[in-house]
């Protein structure tokens, strides 16, 4: 029974040695006998197709997605009467749940995604839903241009200061 036990734990060693081994030379140069000139546009292409299971795990702390805090700051103001189930200021992204406007009768929720730190309509996406199906368009453009406003002035009210 010993013997059985043993074999597992050295088989699953050795998988595990034989899949670390696969990611490759990723931390030094290549060896002087194989290194040539690469251009730019080959870097390029072969950054893309080489790849490991490991890549996950070598993210770049420096790698980030900016946020346009204007927009983000407005889309809260504009929407507070919405109830917020998740944010995600690293990817830019607001959902809510479902709330009645002040003065309406008819309940929204919204997903705003920010994908961009330029202060712009481009920078700014917006789906409303209501209870009773999708939303028209002129209301989530109006919504919108409501939130790009708010950005606008609270710019502006921080170049003031």
């Amino acid at each position: 029974m010993e013997y059985g036990k043993t074999l597992r734990v050295t088989l699953v060693g050795a998988i595990c040695l034989s899949l670390a081994a696969c990611g490759g030379n990723r931390g030094g140069d290549a060896p002087s006998s194989t290194a040539r000139t690469i251009s730019h546009k080959e870097e390029i292409q072969g950054a893309a197709t080489k790849s490991s299971v490991f890549d996950f795990l070598n993210a770049k702390p420096d790698q980030t997605v900016q946020v346009n805090r204007y927009l983000w700051t407005a889309s809260l103001d504009v929407l507070s009467f919405l109830p917020v189930q998740s944010v995600d200021p690293f990817t830019g992204v607001i959902v809510t749940g479902y709330g009645t406007p002040p003065g309406g009768g008819r309940s929204y929720r919204a997903t705003v995604h920010i994908k961009d730190p330029a202060l712009d309509a481009r920078s700014l996406n917006l789906a409303l839903q209501s209870k009773g199906g999708p939303v028209s368009a002129s209301t989530t453009r109006a919504v919108e241009d409501a939130i790009l406003s708010r950005a606008r002035q609270l710019r502006i009210a921080d170049k003031k200061l």
